[in-house]
């Protein structure tokens, strides 16, 4: 018996072993380049005479991501700080003088967590919340001297959203208070009061993967509690608060460019357990600044049947005209919301001028659906733009918003894919009311974008006539390095703030004068190299093409001390996009020329191992929208083909050793591959979506629904091909992933039905992690375990050892 049980349990460990496991740690080489000091972020003031260095806390230790977390209507909020869950947070400010480059040290709270600080619109102040045990502090630091100060008695609701911000003037801020006296959290019921019903009649409705959604009316209860909030002025030299109106739950809440009323969107009841907040009842106001309403813009219903890729109907995106005093500007859907329905127009952009008595007058008609406005500094200037989800194709328009009678201009229209041919985004200042429109000089504005070429990106600035169309470069980035614009120092374009890199030089900011006063940059920093040794890592850009003649590329990364001639263990790690046509499918991204830093679980910590890695391969899958997925297996297989292709060719892959990874939809890519070919030894993917009948409605850039394309569905989904994959996989995942369609059960099935196949399969689901990995013991554990799956399965993997109808024995490497 003894015997016949101890058979058991080996055979039981053979097959499947599952346990809780302590965190493991990768090798010092990698701990090393893991902790190294990050650099600052950088925020630069309105005034344009200072800029922020702030130093930031990349990784959180677990124990911050095991506090408390509630999930209510699409947030994740801590319960003991009224906060977001796991924020972002910062350790310590410096304010650098520009142009002479003197440091000021901001007295922040010592020990403090720091959230993302805020400019006053004159520069004269920074505004921060300070996150403690028991709710969050609302902190003032005068940026002349650094000194600092908390404004008393209040806590911050941060629920939602940042929780203040800058009232025109610069004097006070608007700030969204925990209601004083408004007691204690409601008591989870004893027991349930009955079933929780949801009903459905004829109507349809598609929903969306939605997570972290009310569930009862308990949470309903607490979703009350933790977003009401009490809207109030405090002056940032007194601290003296003037509350207004009365207590709610505020989606939208601005103060007007003159300072006297704001635009206020208050949810209501009834919720809803099937969408986020954002689709709640609401009601959208004008209120002054006692809280009286003004006038009332739109009673939004509950938006349970917004058609996919659709818009609700009536009023959305409502925000204020940010060059004068009090104009509301809107768009409204003339489609019902449905990119179904064939119309001639599918949006309107609306205006209203207080004192709000008026007929709101129509801007503009778009025929595709309309996307951003960038105002200009004065007069009715405006870019609109509009978006055809088909084509991926976006128009900006220039109008006087003040002459609607006039017929608008094209200033530009292009594929949003097609890099080639972006113009740049619009460069925008900050008017002292604190919204920001377009940076012009009489009628010139100023375009800044990445510049990517055949060659790679090469960051510009360029100044755009409004009148003439035409454009003219006044700065781009030498050849032999990344340098980006990262701020306009004045009117004219003259004195720009850049930040400068090589692959061997750590990113740096200067001050550079250009536009044909081009001279010798100032050097604002001078961080050094935090790790020397990935200084020895070789980089560069391949380029290549598939077997039908699409151009690809990767970004072929070498190890610290490699030999030429030597042939490498080898990792394909990339994401796929769709495309409508090969030529911009075959456009090049990223730069050769880009500092090399490793961060978070990032793959390329694997070239401290001595692995080669092909960083980016272009996985494009290309057709016409409708269909381009009809053929996704078929074409990512041959991307992947061609990029083992060219790196053997190359002469730094070995064959035989190539292992394939991927995170989100780049995790569906690699267990695809596994399944539909035999290229690759092993694979790793992270944060997958594997089962594509789990979202029904749409992924990605696919939008025929499950039961409009079933079989599709089931072709592109590996967890209905598990049988066919025989090499090993490790699946990664987040226990509290909330990215749309990554539910957890994701990687939990695949699993299950690899292993019920027989496959080689390994599941390491993550405490407390969502889509990507923050933690620090977390981020340390997924670059064990993929560096040990690699060592096991591809670096140190037996010759000739691949299964049959491998590459190595086929010609086709598809099965």
């Amino acid at each position: 018996m003894l015997r016949a049980r101890a058979f058991f349990v080996a055979l039981l460990c053979q097959s499947a072993l599952w346990a809780q496991s302590r965190y493991q740690k990768p090798p010092k080489e990698i701990l090393d380049v893991l902790h190294a000091p990050p650099p600052p972020q950088v925020f630069v003031s309105p005034a344009r005479d200072a800029m922020l260095l702030a130093e930031w806390v990349r990784y959180p230790p677990i124990r911050e991501l095991a506090q408390p977390m509630l999930r209510l209507a699409g947030h994740r909020i801590n319960p003991r700080t009224n906060g977001p869950h796991n924020p972002r947070y910062f350790a310590a400010f410096t304010i650098k003088r520009l142009p002479g480059g003197e440091d000021v040290k901001v007295q922040a709270p010592a020990g403090g967590r720091l959230g993302d600080p805020e400019f006053s619109p004159d520069g004269k102040f920074l505004a921060f919340t300070n996150t403690t045990p028991g709710g969050i502090e609302l902190w003032i630091a005068e940026t002349a001297t650094g000194k600092a100060r908390r404004l008393p008695g209040f806590t911050v609701n941060a629920a939602g959203d940042d929780g203040f911000r800058w009232m025109p003037g610069s004097r006070s801020l608007l700030v969204r208070l925990v209601p004083p006296g408004r007691g204690k959290p409601p008591e989870p019921p004893e027991a349930p009061e009955g079933p929780t019903i949801q009903e459905s009649y004829g109507r349809g409705a598609p929903v969306w993967t939605f997570q972290d959604l009310l569930r009862n009316s308990y949470d309903e209860a607490l979703y009350d509690y933790y977003f009401t909030a009490q809207l109030a002025i405090v002056d940032a030299v007194t601290g003296k608060l003037q509350p207004i109106g009365k207590p709610g739950i505020f989606q939208t809440w601005l103060p007007s460019p003159d300072g006297k009323l704001l635009l206020v969107a208050r949810v209501e009841r009834p919720y809803s357990y099937l969408y986020p907040d954002r689709n709640f009842p609401k009601q959208v106001e004008i209120w002054d600044l006692h809280g009286k309403v003004l006038y009332k813009l739109a009673s939004l219903p509950l938006a349970d049947s917004v058609p996919t890729d659709g818009v609700p109907t009536g009023p959305r995106q409502y925000t204020w005209r940010p060059n004068e005093p009090a104009t509301l500007v809107w768009l409204e859907a003339l489609d019902g919301g449905d990119p179904r329905r064939k119309v001639p127009h599918r949006d309107r952009i609306m205006m209203l001028k207080a004192p709000f008595t008026g007929e709101p007058v129509e801007i503009l008609r778009t025929e595709h659906r309309a996307t951003n406005l960038i105002w200009g500094a004065s007069g009715g200037l405006l870019l609109a733009a509009d978006f055809q989800r088909e084509r991926r194709w976006l128009r900006t328009f220039l109008l006087d918003a003040d002459r609607p009678s006039q017929a608008p201009r094209v200033l530009w229209s292009r594929d949003v894919r097609d890099r080639y041919r972006d113009p740049g985004a619009p460069v925008l200042r900050t008017l002292p009311s604190g919204y920001r429109v377009l940076h012009q000089e009489g009628e010139w504005i100023f375009l800044s974008g990445p510049g990517a070429s055949p060659e790679g990106e090469r960051p510009f600035l360029d100044r755009f006539h409004l009148g003439s169309g035409k454009s003219e470069r006044l700065f781009r980035s030498e050849a032999n390095c990344y340098e980006s614009v990262v701020a306009l120092l004045d009117d004219a374009g003259t004195r720009v703030l850049t930040r400068r890199e090589t692959a061997t030089e750590p990113p740096n900011y200067f001050l550079r004068a250009v536009g044909g006063t081009d001279g010798q940059p100032q050097a604002l920093t001078r961080f050094a190299d935090p790790t020397p040794v990935v200084r020895s890592i070789r980089k560069q850009l391949v380029r290549y093409k598939r077997a039908d003649g699409v151009d690809l590329s990767f970004t072929l990364y070498l190890p610290p001390g490699y030999k030429e001639g030597t042939r490498l263990p080898t990792i394909v790690w990339a994401y796929p996009l769709e495309y409508d046509d090969p030529a911009t499918a075959s456009q090049v991204t990223g730069s050769p020329h880009r500092y090399t830093m490793f961060a978070g679980a990032s793959h390329l910590f694997l070239l401290l191992a001595g692995y080669a890695i092909l960083d980016g391969a272009s996985m494009p899958v290309v057709g016409d929208f409708r269909t381009v997925n009809d053929t996704y297996v078929e074409q990512i297989v041959a991307n992947a083909k061609a990029a083992i292709d060219k790196a053997v060719e190359l002469g730094v892959t070995d064959p035989d050793r190539v292992g394939v990874g991927g995170h989100s939809y780049g995790a569906f890519m690699t267990a695809n591959l596994l399944a539909h070919s035999d290229l690759f030894r092993a694979g790793v993917a992270r944060s997958g979506a594997y089962n594509r009948t789990l979202t029904p409605f749409g992924f990605q850039s696919e939008r025929r629904t499950f039961w409009e394309a079933p079989d599709l569905y089931i072709k592109v989904s590996p967890f209905a091909h598990a049988h066919k994959i025989n090499e090993p996989l490790l699946l990664i995942h987040g226990e509290a992933d909330n990215n749309a369609g990554t539910f957890p059960i994701q990687s939990e099935r695949m699993y299950h039905a690899i292993r019920g196949n027989g496959g080689q399969v390994r599941l390491v689901m993550l405490p407390h992690e969502s889509h990507g990995y923050a933690a620090r013991e977390s981020v340390e554990h997924v670059l064990y375990e993929m560096l040990t799956w690699f060592d096991k399965y591809v670096k140190n993997a037996p010759a000739g050892g691949l299964p049959t109808g491998s590459r190595a024995n086929s010609a086709n490497p598809a099965h």
